[in-house]
């Protein structure tokens, strides 16, 4: 698979909580810090994510904000 983001961290999926139609998957990408990505429900079974499974969090904008 190729693709035009050039951020990607590997992790892997601690969690998938699905609501009506959108799904929320947590992903540990080490060190103690996590990422959560709102998906579809379809993606999640397309892809026949669950936990344990190892995954790249994939990010694509066109801005980074950063808070202090």
């Amino acid at each position: 698979m190729k693709l035009s983001a050039r951020n990607s961290i590997k992790g892997k999926v601690l969690e998938v909580t699905l609501g009506s139609v959108m799904a929320k998957v947590k992903v540990d990408i080490g060190n103690g810090n996590q990422i959560n990505s709102i998906i579809t429900i379809d993606s999640i079974q397309e892809l026949g994510l669950k936990p344990g499974d190892e995954v790249y969090a994939i990010i694509k904008s066109t801005e980074v904000m950063i808070g202090k």
